[in-house]
């Protein structure tokens, strides 16, 4: 791990199309933030690559786009948040999902990949599905 300035608070944010292209783009994006701030970037890219895809597919709302922040909340843990705009559609972890199941899947990686998940209704009209991933100094 390369922080300089650990002190310092570090954020990334940006709003992008509820497309694919724009799902990709998010995935491109915080990934080389990520790398820039000189931490491990695989498991985060995937569980971005996850979430991404899933607000651009099952959070679309016609004309809404969806925004990724990415942030530090202490040295060794970063926090992915993606938020959309279907707030009635919050995600849970598939109970019987299997590998060769169409869909499910993606909500198992990020459980497997993140040291804590979740989803949070707010503000209005917006729901945001976070995760953090803990790693060694």
């Amino acid at each position: 791990m390369n922080l300089k300035n650990s002190n310092l608070t570090h954020q990334f944010s940006v709003q992008l199309s509820s497309t694919r292209r724009g799902a990709r783009l998010a995935r491109l994006l915080a990934t080389e933030q990520i790398r820039s701030w000189g931490l491990p970037h695989e498991a985060a890219a995937q569980v971005i690559a996850e979430l991404a895809s899933n607000a651009a597919t099952h959070g679309r709302a016609p004309g809404r786009d969806f925004r990724i922040v990415l942030t530090l909340p202490a040295p060794t843990t970063l926090r992915i948040e993606v938020t959309d705009t279907r707030p009635e559609r919050l995600p849970t972890t598939p109970r019987n999902a299997a590998l060769d199941d169409e869909w499910g899947r993606g909500l198992l990686l990020v459980n497997a990949l993140s040291t804590r998940w979740g989803a949070i209704t707010g503000p209005p009209l917006c729901k945001t599905v976070w995760s953090e991933l803990d790693f060694q100094p």
